[in-house]
């Protein structure tokens, strides 16, 4: 039997959700979006235009989440796709000047909640931490494709 409290990978998902959650209460409350539109318009706000598969890999979400979160954004007026001049198969997204005004507000909240949540780590230990999941990152890269089945 395994003992979830000792197993990292089930203790990092239910942080990450328990996080989610708390993230998506104020975007939800404050601007009517939930965290899958936010991680796009996150994505967007460093690299933009980008194209749903873009967003996919960079943002390491599910296909069809990204499509539903992007047809909601246009939607709601925040993105707009373009058809890639390169090739016609391909759409851009980018902000328009009411989805970045969005982003701006909700960096703001993101970066205020982060800060209260974060206020009891010393901060040589948030930057262990940081450290830390820079390597098991690197670790899973290592591991991808020698995956145990």
């Amino acid at each position: 039997m395994i003992d979830l409290d000792d197993f990292l990978p089930y203790r990092l998902n239910v942080l990450a959700r328990r996080v989610s959650r708390e993230l998506e209460k104020r975007y939800q409350a404050q601007f009517g979006i939930a965290i899958p539109e936010w991680r796009v318009m996150a994505t967007l706000g460093r690299e933009q235009p980008l194209s749903s598969n873009d967003i996919v890999e960079r943002s390491h979400m599910d296909k069809a989440k990204v499509s539903r979160a992007v047809t909601a954004l246009v939607g709601m007026g925040y993105v707009a796709r373009e058809v890639h001049p390169g090739d016609q198969r391909l759409l851009r997204l980018s902000f328009t000047p009411a989805g970045r005004t969005l982003y701006d507000k909700i960096t703001v909240v993101a970066q205020e909640w982060q800060r209260q949540w974060l206020e009891g780590l010393a901060p040589e230990e948030l930057s262990t931490f940081k450290a830390l999941a820079d390597r098991l990152e690197s670790q899973l890269d290592t591991m991808d494709g020698n995956s145990v089945r």
